[in-house]
């Protein structure tokens, strides 16, 4: 199954995907392309050092989304690489019509709380802010509601007596790194056992 991964940021969670994929704990999934809309994220720097082609896409003339010829430099960049799999790792831009249509059904997203609760910025906060006491992690398919797709699976954080923000933020990402690996893995289970080329 080839994986591309987008990101903005400085790419932890790509790395986790890209360790898990060394330690042979990625299934049949393979990462084929690293693709940033921010020059100089730090997610680049992955490329070289786990040998994926990386490399920033321009995705201008808007700010917080992608749309226009920014959609249509990322579309053309992801179709060639000829994706099974699109993993949103975060990627920091709302995903309109035509990247959706081009993608669809093979788009998943990561998002740091148990979807429903908490879409949208800053969703740990969110939940510290509010005082629950379990929250975590979900990895979900992507449509043109935001955060809002079907839930493929989810890991629970729970914030105990004491806790900071900050150790609570600690915890969720390490639940990401975890989650999201695995349900790569487990996707590219299903999709070798429907279609036993799709694993090669």
């Amino acid at each position: 199954m080839r994986v591309v991964i987008l990101g903005s940021g400085r790419g932890s969670n790509a790395e986790a995907i890209l360790e898990a994929q060394a330690a042979g704990r990625l299934g049949s999934a393979r990462v084929v392309a690293l693709f940033s809309d921010v020059a100089d994220a730090p997610l680049l720097a992955l490329g070289a050092r786990f040998g994926v082609p990386a490399r920033f896409v321009d995705p201008s003339p808007f700010r917080t989304k992608l749309e226009g010829a920014g959609e249509e430099r990322f579309i053309a960049a992801v179709t060639a690489e000829r994706p099974d799999l699109v993993v949103l790792a975060g990627f920091m831009r709302v995903l309109k019509a035509g990247f959706l249509n081009a993608f669809a059904g093979r788009i998943i997203n990561l998002h740091p709380s148990l979807l429903p609760s908490f879409p949208g910025l800053d969703a740990i906060g969110q939940a510290w802010r509010r005082g629950v006491k379990v929250a975590g992690c979900t990895v979900h398919g992507v449509t043109a509601e935001v955060d809002g797709g079907p839930i493929l699976d989810q890991a629970v954080v729970r914030i105990e007596p004491g806790e900071t923000l900050e150790s609570f933020a600690a915890k969720v990402h390490a639940a990401e790194h975890a989650l999201l690996p695995a349900v790569i893995a487990r996707l590219s289970t299903v999709a070798a056992a429907s279609d036993p080329a799709r694993g090669l």
